[in-house]
């Protein structure tokens, strides 16, 4: 079970990085669109996220529900602006930089959100 944890965080890191890759790529282009790194990585983010949290569960490693539920629906919102713009042939600045800010804002909250240990 360990190892399946490993390999669903490893591609959910990896899903997180290409979202993130394919918006930076663009900081300087004045034509921002949605291109397939950032469609894909979401994709691959959210059901490896939804996943993970399966295998947690199934396990009898401690979930932290409220940490969880913010991701999804920072994920969820990213993965719904992504796949509604994705045929559109540019996005608004503020999208993008709206996507930017909700990436960003997911990868601290995994990071930064840390279980409360009792000393």
């Amino acid at each position: 079970m360990e190892t399946l944890r490993l390999v669903l965080l490893f591609l959910h890191v990896l899903g997180f990085a290409a979202l993130l890759g394919g918006l930076v790529v663009q900081a300087r282009d004045a034509d921002k669109t949605v291109n397939a790194a950032m469609r894909d990585g979401i994709g691959t983010a959210f059901v490896t996220g939804l996943l993970l949290v399966g295998v947690l569960e199934a396990g009898d490693t401690a979930v932290d529900h409220a940490k969880i539920a913010v991701k999804f629906a920072v994920a969820l919102a990213l993965l719904v602006l992504v796949m509604a713009n994705t045929r559109k042939p540019t996005i608004p600045q503020g999208l993008w930089a709206g996507l930017l800010l909700l990436t960003v804002a997911n990868i601290a909250v995994a990071v930064f959100w840390s279980p409360v240990h009792a000393a």
